[in-house]
């Protein structure tokens, strides 16, 4: 039942998981896991997990920001690149 469900998804939208998966584990690898190993102490190691998901929160809001730049001037983009 579960493998008929997931035809009925566009290939987008695996591409999509698929790209949230791995950025998600190496955001983790790059700066979660040495953030947590820097500190020896449980509060200090739950301070640096904290922050860095303030760390998360603005790569994340970051890439919106630029994508949803690059939506808005498509058109001028386009233009430049094609040399008119």
């Amino acid at each position: 039942m579960t493998a008929l469900a997931l035809t009925d998804l566009g290939h987008q939208y695996v591409l999509y998981a698929a790209a949230a998966v791995i950025c998600l584990a190496i955001f983790a690898v790059l700066i979660l896991v040495p953030a947590l190993s820097a500190y020896g102490r449980l509060w200090e190691k739950a301070a640096a997990g904290f922050l860095s998901l303030f760390v998360l929160a603005a790569l994340v809001v970051g890439g919106v920001l630029v994508g949803l730049a690059i939506v808005y001037y498509y058109p001028d983009i386009s233009d430049f690149i094609k040399g008119t």
